[in-house]
């Protein structure tokens, strides 16, 4: 099938890093057929494993540079040229400066079909800045909301119109078989035996965001040798927190091994997973960790309070609390059953509600409806990767 036979998608977004953001816009083109769809994606800035791996999946990246305000008209000039060479049906931007481009980028180049989305759960966000996006979400067909929590923000706080937002959870691949051996020697590479008791975590290392320092702190406050905290993710805070642990006489316990592009192999290591974020607008790795069947401790905020039920797939807790994750980690060292039956619990939850496959049928559905819309018609026969 010919380029001009497809489904044209302009992807904006701000960094293509190794963020949750990107790592769904991946997800989202390696669910969608290519035979279907041709994508493109414009960013701010790109860098490490996920633009490798966008880039292998034959998607072009065109950066165009960081924004000093929303309305830099040199940046949207730059997006405006790309829309006129690649003429897309559709137009998706994520992240502030992600709409931004979209929204103005989509107005000024015409294109039939401006979808936005919300990423973040941002409580805290300027009237200022939700000014900014009512007004960008003017021009667009749909805003996305990528948890209930988010959708509640758009409509409750930001005053968005409701039949412009639609909620779209976010979707993790279901994981490989993992050989057992693999595991045993991955335990044996970073120094954890069969006695160890290993509280996981995967992230960026954006403590003031993260939080991993009050995993640190509740391993302090329950003082077992036995318990070791396994952190995969980079940031620039990682180097604080192996000082932290330090300080703390925990740099036996903590074990941090940066990004891994693939973290599948890291969840068997893991007996209970803790994210104990200020904030998150969804929280992928806790989906990801409910699918490896490993109960969750997590925060009681945005995206979280919904993908973790509280007493059943694992537990709520209030953020900034040390010494609730203690507890919670202490109740389920100590049972056995509770763990398996959480793990069971929040893999049955997650494999119904939160597989990459269901939120690319999802987004594709959202992208068909639209176009049919619009007058634009393509064969609709199903085009989700199986």
């Amino acid at each position: 099938m010919e380029s001009k036979d497809k489904i044209r998608v302009l992807h904006c977004v701000e960094s293509i890093s190794s963020g949750g953001v990107e790592q769904i816009r991946l997800t989202l083109i390696r669910g969608l057929k290519k035979e279907k769809f041709e994508h493109k994606i414009i960013c701010t800035w790109a860098g490490g494993p996920i633009a490798e791996a966008l880039e292998k999946e034959d998607v072009e990246l065109i950066v165009v540079g960081s924004f000093k305000h929303p309305f830099e008209y040199k940046k949207h000039l730059k997006v405006l040229d790309v829309i006129r060479f690649f003429k897309p049906h559709i137009i998706h931007g994520a992240i502030f400066e992600g709409m931004a481009m979209s929204s103005i980028g989509g107005w000024l180049g015409k294109v039939p079909i401006v979808i936005l989305e919300e990423t973040s759960e941002p409580s805290k966000r300027s009237r200022k800045a939700i000014w900014l996006q009512r007004l960008f979400v003017t021009g667009a067909d749909k805003i996305i909301g990528i948890s209930p929590a988010v959708v509640t923000y758009l409509i409750d706080k930001a005053k968005l119109p409701k039949e412009k937002v639609l909620l779209v959870n976010n979707g993790v691949p279901l994981p490989n078989p993992v050989a057992t051996r693999e595991v045993e020697q991955l335990k044996f590479e970073l120094g954890i035996s069969e006695m160890d008791f290993v509280i996981g975590s995967v992230g960026r290392v954006y403590n003031e965001v993260k939080r991993f320092s009050d995993i640190l702190e509740a391993l302090n406050i329950i003082d077992r040798s036995n318990i070791k905290f396994l952190l995969v993710g980079d940031g620039p805070d990682l180097n604080k927190l192996i000082e932290m642990a330090k300080g703390l006489h925990l740099e036996k316990q903590f074990v941090p091994v940066g990004y891994q592009q693939n973290p599948n192999l890291y969840y068997h290591v893991m007996d209970v997973f803790c994210l104990p974020s200020a904030h998150e607008g969804f929280g992928l790795v806790a989906a990801e960790a409910m699918l490896h069947h490993i109960p969750v401790i997590a925060s009681n905020v945005g995206g979280l309070a919904n993908v973790v039920v509280d007493e059943e797939t694992g537990f709520l807790i209030p953020p900034f609390s040390p010494n609730s994750i203690a507890k919670k980690i202490s109740r389920l060292m100590e049972d056995n059953h509770l763990r398996k039956k959480m793990g069971k619990s929040g893999f049955n939850r997650a494999k119904e509600k939160y597989t990459s496959k269901r939120y690319c049928l999802e987004i594709e559905n959202l992208y068909l409806s639209l176009l049919t819309d619009k007058g634009i018609e393509f064969d609709t026969e199903k085009t989700v990767e199986h």
